[in-house]
């Protein structure tokens, strides 16, 4: 037996995507044109950084730039290999006395995200051609027809090799940012979510495709969830897509939500009924010699198992089974009934900034059935009558308190969703939205 489970055991542990997300080339036309003012500060930065002092006053002085300005910077998909990043520098540069003349310097570098020994995705850089050239300042010729320079001071000042070097800071998503996508993110005080990359993206015409597991941590352990019957591959849209970014999650992502949940012990809730001891033992006879004072009436719910979601067409469904404890007092709480409920309710999906917001919006069916008594038989109807309208309404509200912080998305720090639109079908959830960086 040890051995066949040795065996099985690898398969239980395999990782497999659950959820994903595709940045698209409208989503990199985006990243560019964010990262176009940040990469002119780094440049001007790098550029215009003072000359070293002559070694002697009858040194001629050196040329000095005075002006960086980034004309053109885009970044476009190569589909099956990865990015292409050019850009293109006006630089306005004075030498003594007065002369002052413009060069353009020009950067074509192809790019790609890896995953790193540790797990962690980043950029790497896999060529770096830069270009520098003087723009001809007459009148008469197009500014825009530069020619190359011949090997004058300006080259040897302009150390184009570093800045290919650290080409790829001149983004707005370096790698700090990219490592942030695998950060923990908590749902509620005990239960944490974390999305580990599985492996480095992959390059399609629709957009760079990343695939992720989904990791929750209770207490900060790391918990067994169901395994996933069916691997999760990330469907690609059949035409190109106008948002920044697609989102998509499995089933199986939201069954594990719920699992993580249940053993967190966030779905235990207490529902107190309109009903007192009283107003019971007017119904039930048997209660009048349980309780001397009239108290309160309480269902303290648990899951008996694990909770069910079911993605069909437009349309999420929660399948929670549970047992309440029908009692009252507090200490000690005395239970007089033990009830199986079993709720079945629609889940309402939206996201507020990178937080998916899910919450049980109408219950659809609820089932009561009788486990134990201490007070004699109760016919099912009466269970319904004095029990349905509690439960009905109260574990809805309850639910919806646990969850009402929201899921952390994937997301990388500094940025954060907008335009979304949400799409239910049939086994998972897609969530396409646009970009939009945060003011500092």
């Amino acid at each position: 037996l040890s051995i066949l489970l040795s065996l099985l055991l690898p398969a239980h542990t395999a990782r497999s995507p659950d959820c994903g997300g595709i940045l698209t080339p409208s989503g990199l036309r985006y990243l560019a044109e964010v990262s176009k003012p940040h990469a002119e500060s780094v440049l001007r930065k790098d550029l215009m950084a003072p000359p070293a002092p002559a070694p002697s006053p009858a040194s001629p002085s050196r040329n000095q730039i005075t002006s960086v300005k980034v004309d053109k910077f885009s970044l476009t998909l190569i589909p099956d290999a990865g990015m292409r990043l050019s850009i293109e520098v006006d630089l306005g540069i004075t030498s003594a006395p007065s002369t002052t003349k413009e060069m353009r310097l020009s950067i074509l570098a192809d790019l790609h995200v890896d995953m790193n020994p540790e797990g962690n995705l980043e950029l790497v850089t896999s060529d770096c051609k830069p270009t520098l050239e003087e723009v001809q300042s007459t009148e008469e010729t197009d500014r825009s027809a530069p020619h190359k320079s011949s090997g004058s001071d300006v080259d040897k000042q302009i150390n184009v090799e570093k800045i290919c070097l650290e080409v790829s800071k001149l983004l707005l998503f370096p790698n700090e940012r990219l490592m942030s996508l695998a950060a923990p993110f908590p749902i509620t005080p005990s239960c944490q979510v974390q999305y580990l990359p599985l492996a480095a993206p992959m390059y399609s015409e629709q957009g760079i495709i990343i695939s992720l597991q989904t990791t929750f941590q209770v207490a900060g352990t790391a918990i067994p969830l169901p395994v996933s019957p069916v691997p999760f591959s990330m469907p690609e849209p059949a035409r190109s897509s106008p948002s920044h970014l697609i989102l998509a999650f499995s089933e199986h992502f939201y069954i594990s939500l719920f699992s993580a949940l249940e053993q967190s012990g966030a779905l235990n809730v207490s529902l107190l009924s309109s009903l007192t001891t009283a107003t019971l033992a007017e119904r039930i006879t048997q209660m009048g010699s349980l309780f001397q004072e009239d108290l309160p009436v309480v269902l303290q719910a648990v899951p008996r198992s694990s909770p069910h979601v079911v993605l069909e067409e437009d349309k999420a469904i929660v399948k929670l089974f549970l047992t309440a404890q029908i009692g009252a007092g507090s200490s000690p709480f005395q239970s007089f009934l033990s009830v199986n409920v079993d709720v079945t309710a629609r889940l309402h999906l939206s996201v507020a900034d990178t937080r998916m917001i899910i919450s049980v919006a109408a219950v659809e069916d609820i089932e009561l059935s009788l486990a134990t008594s201490d007070v004699g038989p109760i016919l099912a109807a009466l269970l319904e009558e004095l029990f349905l309208p509690t439960v009905r309404e109260e574990v809805p509200a309850q639910i919806n308190k646990v969850l009402r912080q929201g899921v952390s998305l994937p997301h990388i720090a500094g940025f954060t969703y907008t335009d979304v639109n949400i799409t239910i079908h049939k086994d998972y959830v897609l969530i396409p939205c646009n970009l939009q960086l945060e003011a500092r």
